[in-house]
């Protein structure tokens, strides 16, 4: 009883939106698949029906083309059900596997442009920088079933490999070593696999710093904190400027006298200049010669 509640509850998904056109052909397929996968009879609208048995066919043989009939006339009826009145008048002598390839071409031009639209969003399809991996492949694989579908079915190599194109650079190293060894898993394996890889990135430990010399003479290294290094000798070193003359013995500054033109004093305290001043204040004062100014 439980599993007869469970059939009527998803078939009445198909019977709130039943196919009324090319509109919503693609919603409607896709709910049939999901209500044909929960009762197991997917393979009525895949596969083409059998030919008629052979003669000489077993009692077992008999009853499995029976079973078979049965579950055929089941879906067709439901696809029928579920239609506008007009295109069940379109149908209603077909079989199941017949009826969804006359959908399929009546509506193609609807599933072309679907099929474009999802592998555009599979191929351009990236990993953000500090977005997990597991909802980003999920939403790729969804991508790639999809398209299935549609009737357009991308092999396991060329899934993975969009997969780990799509991956940010984290995960080099992880493509890497796919490659490498060889691997030959579906994108659900794959899906596990890069969730651990990842998982092992969070928990591993950060490789530890190396401090080199003595702290406090380091002259030029050091980690910034805030606007002080810490590490580097911070004493304020003295500007940069013209040489200031060097005093000797005697408190005279070391220069050039402008006199003499002799090292270690100035003018005003050149020897020669002050002999030479004080005769010509002498001459000077006799009258024999001009003043100096």
């Amino acid at each position: 009883m439980a599993n007869n509640t469970n059939t009527l509850s998803v078939r009445s998904v198909l019977e709130k939106d039943k196919l009324t056109g090319g509109n919503n052909f693609l919603d409607w397929q896709r709910n049939l698949r999901i209500v044909l996968r929960q009762e197991c009879k997917l393979h009525v609208i895949d596969i083409p029906p059998p030919g008629p048995l052979p003669e000489g066919a077993t009692p077992d043989e008999r009853a499995a083309r029976t079973r078979d009939e049965n579950d055929a006339n089941d879906v067709a009826c439901l696809m029928l059900a579920t239609m506008s009145a007009e295109l069940q008048r379109q149908h209603v002598y077909m079989d199941a596997y017949t009826i969804n390839e006359h959908l399929q071409s009546m509506f193609a031009s609807q599933t072309r442009q679907e099929r474009f639209n999802t592998s555009k969003s599979l191929f351009n399809c990236k990993q953000g920088a500090s977005e997990p991996v597991g909802p980003h492949v999920l939403k790729m694989i969804g991508y790639i079933e999809y398209l299935e579908t549609l009737g357009f079915p991308i092999g396991p190599e060329t899934g993975i490999d969009l997969i780990m194109n799509s991956l940010n650079n984290k995960f080099t190293q992880f493509v890497v070593n796919y490659n490498i060894n060889e691997f030959d898993k579906t994108p659900t394996e794959l899906l596990h696999m890069l969730r651990t890889y990842e998982t092992n990135m969070k928990t591993a430990e950060p490789a530890p710093i190396l401090m080199v010399g003595n702290i406090g003479k380091a002259k030029g290294k050091g980690k910034w904190k805030g606007k002080k290094k810490i590490g580097y000798d911070s004493t304020p070193k003295p500007k940069s400027g013209p040489k200031q003359a060097l005093k000797p013995k005697g408190g005279v500054t070391k220069g050039e006298c402008h006199y003499c033109k002799k090292d270690g004093h100035w003018k005003r305290n050149c020897p020669i200049y002050l002999e030479d001043l004080k005769k010509k204040k002498a001459v000077q004062i006799s009258g024999s010669g001009p003043a100096e100014n």
